[in-house]
């Protein structure tokens, strides 16, 4: 057994306003909460954001990680802003979830993906939704640039897109085979040579030449990105959407932009989003982008407080100045777990993020 449900811990309150306010914190929390068994309270939830309280997403997450572990959840309705959560032993299995609307599956599957890396067994989850949203990691987001780490650390996690989901039709499915391993941690500080940087438009129940011309103007603003490396891919998916990614491989990290198309605002003008992001990425030299940067620091956290005993080597990254979402990540799981986080400022306007188990 790679985790051990130890004693319950008395209960801890989360005030979901603070920080970055949003539902990370309440994802966050839940996962952690039951790999640390310690039962919770979380109020305020995403009282940061414009439409306060649980939504269709955010309700779906919960009961996921409520449902990985047969805890008991008070308080899981809609536009609630108050939950109570108590875990309980993890059990790994064959899991189905549905959003039920085009909020983001892979927010879900983040949510049970550390849990289930501390299950005794492997576990297989099926969640439906929207696979490529705004202010959500894509699909290929995981799979290109993130899991490669966990791979690394020495669990098995394998992806599989059975369906895009676009706004506001959604209907996407993403499956994860996991298999549980003890992780070991890792240092990420150059990106070493770059290998090649490639453009692709999907494009669902609208004209290709949508896509088309997103890829020309990618090609024409970005010399990394010279048109035989553009694809456009026309998708099966239950309502119309379009997006623009742009992908940096490099020879220790790969980073992964995308911006999403929507009614009324042309090609170009997304095409030119994806652009922006990309360049900010390649202008510097940290290997860590700030989307990649928020999501390591769980694994590498579980590594530090649950990995080898003789080491609970969690490791480092380097990267950009730490965006809101990574500080509330910081200050989330040091509450959980018994783990500390050192940020450096290096003199390259970058940052050294380190985990390392607390003694």
């Amino acid at each position: 057994m790679l985790f051990r449900h130890t004693e319950q811990m008395s209960i801890m309150t989360i005030d979901g306003s603070e920080g970055e306010g949003g539902g990370q914190i309440l994802r966050s929390s839940m996962a952690l909460a039951v790999l640390s068994n310690t039962p919770i309270t979380i109020t305020n939830i995403r009282a940061g954001r414009k439409k306060p309280g649980l939504k269709r997403q955010h309700l779906t997450s919960i009961r996921a990680a409520a449902e990985v572990c047969a805890g008991t959840l008070a308080g899981d309705e809609q536009n609630s802003s108050e939950v109570s959560f108590t875990p309980g032993p993890i059990s790994p299995g064959t899991y189905y979830f549905s959003v039920g609307t085009a909020g983001s599956s892979t927010l879900v599957l983040q949510t049970v993906l550390p849990i289930l890396l501390m299950a005794d067994g492997p576990s297989t989850v099926v969640v439906e939704g929207g696979t490529h949203n705004d202010m959500a990691p894509p699909f290929d987001f995981l799979d290109r640039c993130f899991l490669p780490f966990v791979r690394h650390m020495g669990a098995t996690v394998d992806l599989t897109l059975e369906q895009h989901g676009f706004y506001p039709a959604g209907g996407g499915k993403v499956i994860a085979h996991i298999t549980p391993a003890p992780l070991a941690g890792f240092d990420l500080i150059e990106r070493g040579e770059r290998v090649a940087c490639r453009a692709e438009a999907l494009v669902s129940r609208m004209p290709v030449d949508i896509g088309e011309r997103q890829m020309k103007t990618i090609a024409r603003l970005m010399r990394q990105v010279p048109a035989e490396n553009t694809t456009v891919t026309e998708v099966r998916s239950p309502g119309p959407g379009t997006v623009s990614m742009i992908e940096m491989e490099f020879e220790h990290t790969t980073e992964l932009v995308m911006a999403v198309g929507r009614k009324g605002v042309a090609s170009e003008k997304v095409a030119k989003a994806a652009v922006k992001e990309a360049n900010a990425y390649l202008d510097g030299d940290a290997p860590v982008g700030p989307h990649l940067a928020d999501q390591l620091m769980m694994p590498l956290a579980l590594s530090a407080a649950f990995g080898d005993p003789t080491t609970k080597r969690g490791g480092s990254f380097r990267t950009g100045e730490l965006t809101d979402h990574s500080t509330t990540h910081i200050d989330i799981i040091s509450r959980f777990l018994p783990v500390d986080f050192a940020v450096v400022s290096n003199d390259d306007d970058t940052f050294t993020v380190a985990v390392s188990s607390r003694p």
